[in-house]
């Protein structure tokens, strides 16, 4: 971990690139910004601006790290969610294996901040991408990089790439297999398994190293269907194991999981034999560090088994009543640029008057425009122009990425860090 790159985050001068800041906070670095510990409501900030929680966040960080280690699973938290060098630093700090990304920019990112075992969800074909990764394992024999396979024309092209560039050492690859006819990528049946796993095998470059899936893709997912596509994976694992796919692997990766079914990977993950070699269960959830009041808290598995905890939504986007044009409406200062909203609308929760917090009783966000929110109002709603209003959001991976510089503020106000993100 390159704690000289994250150092010199804190360097970085406030600006007008960074909404949500003070206005006299130009010309500070983002560590003397820090260290003023400005109240958010007394402090200068001006609205709209998304806040991540203190205490909220680490609740969810030590939550997850007791979750897998109590079920014996490694920990790969998808980092696409973030894209938050900081928050991939603390997750690491929380017992997590490495990172999980999508796309190679994302990897660069990583690498920037010295993170060492990268676990890529995505086939990579892109020749100057791959170009870049073997001269990252050249350079560095820590560099543990994984990626999927899923189709013979994407190894040839691997290989090719990798071939015409000198790699030294092989690309670990591991076969995706998909959730279902209809779902995204990923194999469709055992034997193309096969046939991609004996492709691997021809190609020096590369090394078959485990079997991997997004159970979130399973079509009409339920739990019959997610354990039932979880069991195709481990019998996966065994049966290339069996055919000595694995042979040059030193540990076997068999890996899954979203936000949504990792008590499924937990315990379908479980039933795994012995194979020849160690097997390292990677789980690679990763919405769970900001949690949301939306799609994942309806879908988080910890409503299945409470005894297990809870994940806590740690977002909050702050807004300020702008117009109050007739008695069943208003509207925030809040749009489609500051607020997650593919998957549901922001929910009002609290409104704040002259320092006075109290429930958004009676409003509810019904749209948005590009820089407003259209609130309606119930008889007997209090809310007047000026007045503050937090609101929940669904959906950390499009939350995250409308804000270059988020305030982490603990509950009375007071703001401790900002975290940096890199889309």
């Amino acid at each position: 971990m390159s704690t000289e790159a994250l150092a010199r985050l804190a360097e970085e001068r406030v600006d007008h690139r960074f909404k949500g800041l003070p206005p006299d906070a130009a010309g500070h670095t983002v560590g003397e910004l820090a260290a003023q510990r400005r109240n958010l409501f007394t402090g200068g900030f001006p609205t709209p601006v998304l806040v991540l929680s203190a205490e909220r966040l680490a609740h969810n960080l030590a939550l997850m790290q007791t979750y897998t280690a109590r079920h014996g699973l490694a920990f790969a938290p998808h980092g696409k969610t973030s894209m938050a060098p900081q928050l991939f630093h603390r997750q690491i700090e929380h017992g997590a294996w490495g990172i999980t990304l999508a796309m190679p920019h994302q990897v660069r990112v990583a690498r920037e901040f010295g993170i060492q075992r990268v676990f890529l969800a995505n086939e990579l074909v892109d020749a100057p991408a791959l170009r870049w990764i073997a001269a990252e394992l050249a350079a560095d024999p820590g560099f543990r990089f994984v990626c999927y396979v899923d189709s013979v024309r994407g190894v040839e092209l691997m290989d090719t790439a990798l071939r015409g560039n000198g790699a030294t050492r092989p690309v670990d690859v591991v076969v995706e297999l998909g959730a279902g006819d209809g779902a995204r990528t990923g194999v469709r049946t055992e034997a193309e398994a096969q046939a991609v796993a004996a492709a691997v095998a021809r190609a020096e470059t590369l090394r078959l190293v485990g079997v991997a899936g997004y159970e979130g893709e399973v079509p009409r997912a339920d739990p019959e269907r997610v354990r039932s596509y979880l069991r195709r994976l481990v019998a996966l694992a065994v049966e290339l194991d069996k055919g000595g796919r694995f042979g040059k692997a030193e540990e076997i990766i068999v890996s899954a999981g979203g936000s949504a079914w990792f008590d499924a990977v937990s315990e379908v993950f479980a039933e795994l034999p012995e194979l020849s070699a160690p097997v390292l269960k990677l789980l690679r959830s990763g919405a769970y560090v900001s949690h949301d009041d939306g799609h994942y808290r309806r879908l988080t598995p910890f409503t299945r088994v409470p005894e297990e905890g809870a994940l806590e939504p740690a977002f909050r986007l702050w807004a300020q009543v702008v117009s109050r044009p007739a008695p069943e409406q208003a509207f925030a200062n809040a749009g489609k640029r500051d607020a997650a909203h593919d998957l549901d609308l922001p929910t009002a929760q609290v409104v704040r008057r002259n320092g006075v917090e109290r429930p958004a009783t009676g409003i509810t966000v019904t749209g948005l425009s590009d820089q407003h929110a259209w609130l309606r109002t119930e008889p007997g709603a209090d809310v007047e122009v000026g007045d503050w209003i937090g609101l929940g959001l669904s959906h950390p991976c499009t939350s995250f990425d409308k804000w270059q510089l988020i305030p982490v503020a603990e509950a009375d106000g007071t703001v401790v860090d900002y975290v940096r993100t890199f889309f």
